[in-house]
Parts: structure tokens; C-alpha cells; sequence
């Protein structure tokens, strides 16, 4: 839910962080694929995000790419392929 911040404040029971200083969460979405996670990415840039983690892979098996929304709450889309993942 969305909520003013004098209402948030209320029912989270103590002070709103200040998201220009740290980061208090960081929301991970799993996309089925790595045209999706650029497609959210240039979603979340159109609606005036930020891009802190610019899309590509890591390693072989994982693509992804981290925004910032309007709040400064931070986002981490994330396609991994399983069929890549390293066994150990």
C-alpha cells in the first residue's frame, strides 16, 4: 500500500528514513528474461527513476540492473538462468 508520510509515520511507529542517506530496503524482482529486466528499467526511467546499477550480467547465469524510484527506494530487477547456474 501507498501511503502519505504522516500516515506511514503513524503506522510504522517511529521516523521515516531519509533515503538521500542510506538505504533502508531493496525490493528484488524476478523477470523471465533479460529483455524484461530492460523493459522494467526503462519503465522505471520513463515514470523519473534512477538507474544506480546499469542492466547486465553477472557471471554467466544472472542479468540484471537496479533503480531508484521516486522516493530514493531502491530496486533490483534480476533474471537468472537456472539451466547456467554453477553446480557445485
Amino acid at each position: 500500500m501507498l501511503f502519505p508520510e504522516s500516515a506511514f509515520k503513524g503506522f510504522a511507529g517511529n521516523e521515516i528514513a531519509d533515503t538521500t542517506k542510506g538505504t533502508e530496503v531493496l525490493f528484488s524482482i524476478d523477470a523471465a528474461s533479460p529483455e524484461e529486466v530492460d523493459e522494467m528499467v526503462r519503465k522505471a526511467v520513463n515514470a523519473g527513476g534512477t538507474v544506480y546499477g546499469e542492466p547486465g550480467y553477472k557471471d554467466v547465469w544472472m542479468y540484471g540492473a537496479g533503480f531508484a524510484d521516486l522516493d530514493g527506494h531502491r530496486w533490483n530487477v534480476l533474471y537468472m538462468d537456472m539451466d547456467k547456474m554453477p553446480h557445485e
